[in-house]
């Protein structure tokens, strides 16, 4: 799956890491919910980070259609709000 990372760039991520970062995801939904500012900010970051961790990053001039795009690491919360469905930044 083609994930962009708003201001940043696209990483291809292996459907076998979605647990993972599925996980991450649910966490960061109930924070969000709870208006738990800094377990958003630190949660968000590790989303992120896995996603550069786990993905494969690709070359800046290619034009792949994302798939999942994620807010930035400076994103506040109400932004993410936006960006959120009933499942959280991740489907599924």
């Amino acid at each position: 799956m083609i994930v962009r990372i708003m201001g940043e760039g696209q990483w291809e991520v292996a459907d076998s890491h979605f647990p993972e970062l599925n996980k991450l995801d649910d966490e960061l939904l109930a924070e969000m919910e709870s208006g738990d500012g800094a377990g958003f900010r630190s949660t968000l970051g590790a989303l992120l980070d896995a996603i550069r961790r786990l993905g494969e990053p690709l070359p800046d001039d290619a034009l792949e259609p994302s798939e999942l795009i994620l807010p930035s690491p400076d994103a506040t919360l109400d932004e993410v709000r936006e960006l959120l469905s009933d499942d959280g930044l991740i489907p599924g």
